[in-house]
């Protein structure tokens, strides 16, 4: 089961107070520091996380999706918000709500939660993803503190690189 976090990346930079400083100074940097800021806890939880962040209003925009470090970075297309890309892509990832995967959506949208629980994925505000955050820091550093560091590669890797590398090791 891969779980997937996919994040209202304005919505969280409206949210956070270190994220709104940096907005009124500049945006972009904001921007920037969000994705920074999830890479490192997706090296934490090793969840795919998805930021989505808006250009709804950009003349001629294209939209695009760069992965980063493990995290995917998507800018929607012109006359495309967010919150429609989320939920079609909530949509796509759920279908029919038979899947073993876990979605959450982190975003404080009421209508957005709403929508996306209809769909079967699970909400965090952006309040309780910084706590979540934080709490996985800790935990790392607590661990990393206590010299008991553990490296099994196969807690480190996509649940399909590991498999096609346990057939290799079992010559299927």
């Amino acid at each position: 089961m891969e779980d997937v976090l996919i994040v209202d990346g304005d919505n969280i930079i409206n949210s956070w107070p270190e994220l709104i400083l940096l907005k009124n100074a500049d945006y972009l940097h904001a921007r920037d520091r969000l994705v920074e800021i999830l890479k490192d806890y997706q090296g934490l939880v090793l969840n795919n996380i998805i930021i989505v962040f808006d250009a709804y209003n950009v003349k001629g925009g294209r939209g695009s999706r760069q992965e980063m470090d493990g995290v995917v970075v998507v800018h929607t297309q012109e006359n495309e918000t967010a919150d429609m890309y989320i939920e079609k892509l909530v949509g796509n990832l759920l279908p029919g709500k038979t899947t073993d995967k876990v979605v959450t959506v982190a975003t404080s949208d009421r209508l957005e939660q709403g929508i996306i629980f209809g769909k079967g994925a699970y909400r965090v505000t952006p309040k309780e993803l910084l706590h979540q955050i934080r709490m996985a820091k800790h935990a790392s550093s607590k661990h990393m503190s206590k010299g008991k560091i553990h490296f099994r590669m196969d807690t480190h890797i996509k649940h399909k690189v590991r498999d096609a590398l346990e057939r290799l090791r079992r010559g299927d």
